[in-house]
């Protein structure tokens, strides 16, 4: 049987500048500072368009710190995409800046880990280390959108579509997984934050943020089991995504096409 091709694309919504000892548990501390981008991830066939995560607000941003660029669902309608017509999304883990704006998307099915809403609805949110990066709002959303049967629970990998296959790889969240996709260059990882910047797994240098530090090693290993060569792995906020793909729209929305590398 063939195995579907899709074009992947990667919109910008927010950045925020960082220091090194936010990004990676060993460190330089003469290293300069960096940025972190926030994005979201849309993939798309001749028939359907699939969303890969949510992002944040404007009110989120400005709780956070965040410089907020632009709204990533409502961008989709301006890149031409109908919010109806998004049946499936993935969620890759729910900390505020992949699962937030879900209540726009009122006819889509969220794919997200049953251990992720486990862990995001469970006894560990009462310590401030685990709970920093979750929204109990947009935890509540989900929760409401699972009241209306339109979350799908998953339990480990599992295929969404011909040529997209989603996995477990626990480590930074209970709950995290990552998606491959099938695309006329090849196989590509997006990550997510099982790799925040392609150095976190090109050095096999975890991020601060974890809950299982075996779990996020292991998922590096993963990463490059399932990508085609480490020039198809795309990081969940490596700034590098802009200089490594080509812009994909000429509305400014910050879309790159992950098919098509500078």
């Amino acid at each position: 049987m063939t195995t579907s091709t899709w074009e992947a694309y990667a919109m910008r919504y927010a950045t925020v500048q960082r220091k090194r000892n936010e990004n990676f548990i060993a460190y330089d501390p003469h290293d300069e500072a960096t940025n972190m981008d926030y994005f979201v991830w849309f993939l798309k066939s001749d028939f359907e368009t699939i969303l890969v995560d949510t992002g944040f607000n404007a009110k989120a941003a400005k709780n956070r710190g965040r410089t907020f660029l632009r709204c990533p669902i409502e961008s989709l309608k301006s890149a031409g995409i109908a919010l109806s017509d998004i049946k499936d999304t993935v969620i890759t883990h729910a900390h505020y800046d992949h699962a937030g704006n879900t209540e726009l998307l009122p006819a889509t099915r969220f794919h997200l880990q049953e251990r992720e809403m486990n862990y995001a609805t469970g006894k560990h949110m009462r310590h401030d280390f685990c709970n920093h990066a979750y929204d109990p709002h947009d935890i509540c959303h989900l929760v409401h959108a699972n009241f209306e049967k339109r979350v799908q629970f998953e339990n480990g990998d599992y295929e969404l579509r011909s040529g997209i296959t989603v996995h477990w790889v626990g480590g930074h969240t209970m709950g995290l997984q990552i998606v491959r996709v099938h695309t006329k260059r090849g196989w590509i990882v997006l990550t997510s934050d099982a790799s925040h910047y392609l150095e976190n797994f090109k050095k096999r240098s975890p991020f601060p943020i974890v809950v299982n530090t075996l779990n996020m090693l292991e998922g590096y290993e993963l990463i490059q089991k399932l990508a085609e060569s480490e020039k198809h792995v795309i990081a969940g906020h490596d700034p590098l995504t802009r200089e490594l793909y080509k812009p994909a729209d000429s509305k400014k929305l910050e879309i790159y096409s992950l098919v098509d590398p500078l």
